[in-house]
């Protein structure tokens, strides 16, 4: 692991992530969720202040050693229990039917097979469980596509391996749940190739 993923690019992605539009996103997708939770894509911890009072514990995974020496430094002074674990989401160390809630914010667009998180997530997730999600993707203007596809090879390298080009739409939908709703959506003051944004919740 070379220093821009362990030391450098941590840092950048903390800091481009705190923005104010970004945080109140956070708040909303993460006022609905309880009981048994796991976040997906942990990364810094930046969500962890935004997790509603009757939250008080944790699963947590993210595969970046130097994202998660960055969480740890909240989750020392934070309120909430995090059971946080160096891990990727393709193959989640759970039992089937385990979490009440899956999170992920700005997360499937840097997993290298975003399909098998997607039915992992269905799985460790209870009959009628919920997983909420918040991620950028795929624009919906050809012209904006087009882009984002030249653009991803750059960004996969700058970015900790994250594609522009990913239709989180279908990708969710593509998963074992009864039911999707997705919205999309602009991230105000920022260029579309960059800030098209779906959220939304698929049950189990």
């Amino acid at each position: 692991m070379g220093i821009y993923s362990r030391l450098i690019f941590p840092r950048l992605c903390d800091w481009s992530m705190r923005n104010p539009r970004m945080t109140d996103l956070r708040r909303a997708a993460l006022s609905a969720v309880d009981g048994q939770i796991l976040e997906i894509g942990f990364g810094t911890g930046l969500n962890l202040e935004h997790y509603p009072e009757r939250v008080n514990h944790l699963m947590a995974l993210d595969p970046g050693i130097g994202m998660s020496r960055i969480a740890r430094r909240r989750i020392n002074g934070s309120r909430i229990d995090v059971d946080l674990q160096i891990q990727t989401a393709e193959e989640l160390p759970f039992d089937g039917g385990r979490f009440d809630c899956v999170v992920s914010t700005w997360t499937l667009c840097s997993i290298q097979q975003a399909q098998r998180a997607i039915s992992e997530i269905g799985r460790v997730l209870r009959p009628g469980g919920r997983y909420i999600f918040l991620e950028h993707g795929l624009g919906e203007e050809p012209r904006i596509q087009r882009w984002q596809r030249r653009l991803t090879p750059l960004q996969r390298r700058l970015a900790g391996g994250c594609r522009l080009d990913v239709n989180i739409e279908a990708l969710v939908r593509s998963g074992p749940f009864r039911e999707v709703r997705i919205e999309r959506f602009l991230l105000q003051d920022t260029p579309r190739i960059f800030g098209s944004m779906y959220r939304g919740t698929a049950v189990k």
